[in-house]
């Protein structure tokens, strides 16, 4: 494919984008530039010529694009199976973010914590603390504390069980959630710890 001159060339190019949207596929594989003298080409370039034809085509169609975003929520937690709501703060980072419509995902880093959702009031939280005891008692023998490593073999196991991450859809800028139904992480050790949960938003 070789340069274009004029400025009324149907087949040009116009602030380095093509004039048609018939000419994306043609376009997306031409490298422009030294590039093109390299043995295979400059996979890295078109790929950035790619994303470029995406935005361009989506902004051409009226439509926003789609973005992704890293946030923290920092906890001082007690362990034991404490278990803290984060809804409201999941909600302040998510309007500051300004998105309208997506999913929201809340990971905890670590072997020894969980999150997920439920009705946080002092007899489910007393009930759902009871049933780790009965799964997954400290008294148990774990081969993990055989090792002398430390005495937390309840912990792994109760936070393998609920999980280190929950999906949450949003739109018009608020969670999906039911009446009753609020986010908590739950801390499974056996002591004092600094949290520091990931939550990521992706959507527009």
């Amino acid at each position: 494919m070789g340069g274009v001159s004029g400025k009324g060339a149907k087949s040009g190019l116009r602030d380095g984008l093509p004039a048609r949207p018939a000419l994306v596929m043609g376009y997306a594989s031409y490298v422009r530039g030294p590039a093109e003298a390299a043995p295979g080409g400059d996979r890295r370039g078109k790929e950035r010529i790619i994303i470029t034809l995406v935005a361009w085509r989506k902004r051409r169609e009226g439509r926003k694009m789609s973005r992704v975003v890293h946030r923290r929520i920092k906890l001082e937690t007690e362990g034991n199976t404490q278990i803290l709501e984060i809804t409201e703060e999941v909600r302040r980072l998510l309007e500051k973010t300004g998105m309208r419509s997506g999913v929201l995902t809340v990971f905890v880093p670590g072997a020894t914590g969980a999150v997920t959702t439920l009705e946080h009031e002092p007899g489910v939280c007393r009930d759902f603390q009871e049933l780790f005891d009965f799964i997954a008692p400290p008294g148990r023998d774990y081969h993990h504390n055989r090792r002398g490593v430390d005495s937390n073999g309840h912990s792994h196991v109760r936070a393998g069980l609920l999980g280190p991450s929950i999906s949450i859809p949003f739109e018009e800028g608020r969670p999906l959630l039911g009446r009753w139904q609020q986010i908590v992480f739950v801390d499974f050790d056996e002591r004092p710890r600094s949290r520091s949960l990931v939550v990521t938003f992706m959507g527009e």
